[in-house]
């Protein structure tokens, strides 16, 4: 007889028991990030999904690495209009306050404009602290979405120029894990753009391809330190302002949940408990970065390009389960009923 929960009773960990977990694991894994000097067979893989700890893989050769400088882009691309994410400090889907001081949960401001064009505004941002930041991250299989390997003919993209660069799949991932990706992205900022801290249901291989990404991560035992909670949806949009962009609250979207730390490489934004690891990827670096990650990924370079290989977690066997309770099921406070947004 199966047994039924309300969702509102689901079971969560202790706190005791919470910080127990985290310090066992961090006593049995240290900080340390595993190096590859070379791409693993698909069998090596396999054990590194097994043990679910990030690894920095190197000699992940593809055409996009020798490719892609500024001219190659502009000429592939030519007037194709791209859609770039547009906020006044770089931090998309990200935690700010807007009216009257309420705290939401911000996508950004979409903006259509040429590779030609978002290129000139990555480097005039870099120059100046009074524009906008702007950052492509549309994350939605922007270069191949799952609909391609049903119906290549039948997936359409703004970078459809430039796939000849970027294979659809990692063979050693996709022979390990038995599946295609769920979507391959682009990714292109600079020093400006920041993504705030979150957790992805993905197994995620992400490539760089121009200049450096510095990430802090936190294992799926330590979402408790990330003070997550519940904050409405807004959107950034043009209303006259004077500062160009605002807060503009949304009527019909659910709230969002989402960790309050802003930052979490600033002093004291962690508890003590905390063992956040840092690792740095240089152009032609390879992360393999675990289901259930926490991750904050800054990047440093007039233009940052990355690439991700986004492949749909194994939620059969118990791994889904204990990420689910690790992560807590039960109620989740507003993010307004107090002002401690670290």
């Amino acid at each position: 007889m199966a047994l039924e929960l309300d969702q509102a009773a689901w079971p969560s960990l202790t706190h005791d028991i919470a910080r127990w977990i985290s310090q066992e694991y961090h006593d049995m894994n240290g900080l340390s990030i595993q190096t590859l000097e070379g791409p693993p067979t698909a069998a090596e893989f396999a054990q590194l999904v097994h043990i679910s700890r990030p690894v920095v893989i190197k000699g992940f050769q593809i055409p996009a690495l020798k490719r892609w400088t500024d001219d190659y882009l502009q000429t592939k691309l030519q007037d194709q209009p791209i859609s770039v994410a547009i906020t006044p400090n770089g931090q998309a889907d990200a935690i700010a306050a807007g009216p009257g001081g309420k705290l939401f949960f911000v996508e950004p401001f979409i903006e259509k404009v040429s590779m030609e064009k978002l290129l000139e505004q990555l480097n005039a941002e870099q120059d100046s602290d009074n524009l906008s930041a702007s950052y492509l991250q549309s994350q939605n299989g922007n270069i191949y979405s799952s609909r391609f390997f049903e119906s290549p003919n039948d997936d359409p993209s703004e970078f459809f120029a430039l796939r000849e660069d970027v294979p659809s799949n990692i063979p050693w991932v996709t022979e390990a894990l038995g599946r295609n990706p769920d979507a391959v992205n682009l990714w292109i900022g600079n020093s400006s753009s920041i993504t705030s801290i979150h957790s992805d249901p993905y197994e995620n291989i992400y490539t760089v391809i121009r200049g450096s990404k510095h990430f802090t991560l936190l294992p799926p035992c330590e979402g408790w330190c990330l003070q997550e909670r519940m904050y409405p949806h807004a959107v950034y949009g043009h209303t006259g302002s004077i500062n160009g962009l605002s807060v503009v609250p949304s009527s019909d979207t659910p709230p969002v949940r989402w960790s309050s730390v802003v930052n979490p490489d600033l002093p004291g934004s962690l508890p003590p408990e905390a063992h956040p690891l840092h690792v740095t990827l240089e152009a032609g670096d390879t992360l393999y970065l675990p289901v259930g990650w926490w991750h904050y990924v800054q990047q440093s370079g007039p233009t940052t390009i990355a690439l991700n290989w986004w492949y749909d977690a194994e939620v059969r066997g118990m791994n889904w389960i204990w990420l689910s309770l690790l992560r807590g099921s039960g109620d989740v406070p507003s993010g307004n009923d107090e002002t401690n947004t670290r």
